[in-house]
């Protein structure tokens, strides 16, 4: 990675956090992007294959040389790469390196490339070339990958992604496999869902929250989206093909449909596919499936993208690679990239700072809350609740917002309890929604079913050289057997919910004194958590009495237990 230029946006945003006019100048050049920064169109070639599990036979050129000039990015994803156990397991296969030689053979022979990045998990594998004299430009490089297989995390299906900035605009790749089979189609989408929610790029400040893939202006999404052509006998559809009807077809394929009701792939965009179906063919043929399974006909092999400025110049598969069973796909993007002008950056640079100097001794920050008592209705073990108070800043300056500890308090708030985003910066006549969220687990419900515990906090939102605001959060527990010791459980003769919470209290207070059987000795029940229960009647020989319920031998407080 190089390093990157002053005004590059991810730079401004992870530089240290110097103070409240440090940050406003960060902002205004953001908001003033437009002023230093012009529109550069740069080529991306985009290439999807599923392999099969084959090694390279053939070269790669017809896919991947096939632009008349050199591109300036190479994006190329692989699925399939390798079907072995050992790659499923240990995520380790020598088809790796093989693959990796092809594609450098057969990129564009008129330019010099730079690998910049390789991303696999088990067969899907993402492989991010540039032309050399674009690698001063790149910085911010990150890679995740999401497993969405076997157990909705194994990495037989899935993603990789990678993050870039390049000049000013930062881009997503994202390479995918999906579920497969006709009829999976919402198992398909809810994998996009699973990808989109789970991959999280961390940001060089780890201050700031981590990067989702649609915070990226621009994403590029490729792979084996495994969608299907539905509706329609394998003749029908052979037959469509070889009339070269490809609207017809086109009507009854799972994606489009899917993107049409706006299940998936919201805000993408796909070039019109004039080519005919990727899959399934023979094995070194361009003959369509002949086993027993006879597969239908479908564009499997997909690539789409989101942001502006982006213009597609061609999308193709390549018919003369015969290696495996679906057909390279290509797509030449031309995407507009903000460059920085130096001369541009350095007066609207200026020009913001004159303009804090006359207006930052001028006001206080302040800002309002559209609530300040939030009660959280019925929460229970292990379901996550949410409210959201919109702060909007009514100063007449920008503000930091910080959530801060009270006075012998380690933290903002309880352990229950948390406040997204915790801290921020408001330009002036600006809001931000703060999500509420309150979560009850294993490690905070023991003393909220005991009552030890209320769901009470009060948050103290503080401006920078402005004044605190205080939040109420409040609510009802619904305590649960989840969280609770088992020697409470044994002494409960009821539903736990039905019981009155200070009745639990004082059984959780009796257990805790630890007293046993003064009358025999006979306490042999430790074994429950070894945790005596105490004893207020004369008891007989290996019998433990419950206060105020009934009389349990050994043999019957294990069977509960149990």
């Amino acid at each position: 990675n190089s390093q990157p230029i002053l005004a590059n946006k991810s730079q401004m945003l992870g530089m240290p956090q110097f103070g409240l006019r440090d940050n406003l100048i960060k902002c205004e050049l953001l908001k003033n992007e437009d002023a230093y920064t012009y529109i550069k169109n740069y080529s991306f070639f985009l290439g999807t294959y599923n392999v099969n599990g084959q090694n390279p036979k053939e070269s790669l050129s017809p896919w991947l040389a096939s632009t008349a000039t050199p591109p300036d990015f190479y994006l190329v994803g692989f699925q399939e790469l390798d079907l072995s156990k050992e790659a499923f397991l240990f995520n380790d296969t020598p088809k790796e390196p093989e693959w990796m030689l092809a594609v450098y053979k057969g990129l564009h022979p008129d330019a010099k490339y730079a690998l910049v990045k390789l991303v696999r998990l088990v067969g899907i594998m993402l492989l991010f070339y540039v032309k050399a004299e674009h690698a001063a430009h790149i910085s911010e490089m990150e890679a995740e990958t999401v497993g969405t297989g076997v157990m909705g995390r194994m990495g037989n299906k899935g993603a990789v992604a990678i993050r870039f900035q390049f000049h000013n605009s930062d881009i997503c790749v994202v390479n995918s496999h999906l579920a497969a089979h006709t009829e999976e189609f919402e198992r398909r989408n809810q994998d996009f869902k699973d990808i989109c929610r789970r991959i999280q790029f961390r940001q060089d400040d780890l201050t700031l929250p981590p990067l989702a893939i649609m915070k990226h202006n621009v994403v590029l999404w490729l792979g084996d989206l495994n969608y299907r052509i539905s509706d329609l006998e394998v003749d029908h559809v052979k037959d469509l093909i070889a009339k070269k009807d490809f609207e017809t077809l086109y009507n009854h394929d799972q994606l489009k449909r899917q993107m049409d009701e706006e299940v998936v792939f919201v805000g993408f965009t796909e070039g019109e596919i004039d080519f005919q179906p990727t899959y399934k063919y023979d094995t070194g043929s361009d003959q369509w499936d002949t086993s027993e399974k006879c597969r239908v006909p479908a564009w499997c092999d997909r690539i789409l993208w989101r942001g502006k400025n982006i213009k597609q110049l061609h999308y193709q598969s390549h018919m003369t690679l015969k290696t495996s069973d679906h057909k390279p796909v290509s797509s030449l993007l031309e995407i507009g990239i903000k460059v920085v002008n130096e001369e541009s950056y350095k007066r609207t640079f200026e020009e913001i700072v004159r303009h804090i100097d006359r207006m930052e001794n001028d006001c206080i920050p302040s800002v309002s809350l559209s609530e300040r008592e939030f009660f959280f209705q019925d929460v229970k073990f292990m379901q996550h609740q949410a409210k959201t108070v919109s702060v909007y800043n009514d100063g007449q300056v920008p503000c930091q917002f910080e959530f801060i500890p009270k006075l012998d308090e380690p933290t903002y708030c309880k352990p229950w309890l948390t406040a997204n985003p915790a801290k921020g910066f408001l330009a002036q006549g600006t809001s931000v929604d703060i999500d509420l969220e309150v979560f009850v687990n294993r490690s905070t419900a023991p003393e909220l079913n005991s009552g030890q515990q209320q769901l009470e906090d009060i948050l103290v939102l503080h401006l920078e050289r402005g004044k605190d605001y205080f939040i109420s959060v409040t609510g009802n527990y619904l305590p649960s057997c989840f969280g609770s010791s088992l020697s409470t459980l044994c002494l409960l003769r009821e539903p736990i919910q039905d019981m009155p919470l200070e009745t639990i209290r004082e059984l959780v207070r009796s257990l805790n004194a630890n007293q046993c059987c003064q009358v025999c000795g006979c306490f042999s029940c430790s074994r429950v958590e070894a945790t005596p229960i105490p004893i207020t009647q004369p008891c007989q020989k290996n019998l433990y009495f419950n206060p105020g319920m009934q009389f349990l031998s050994g043999n019957l407080l294990e069977t509960r237990l149990g």
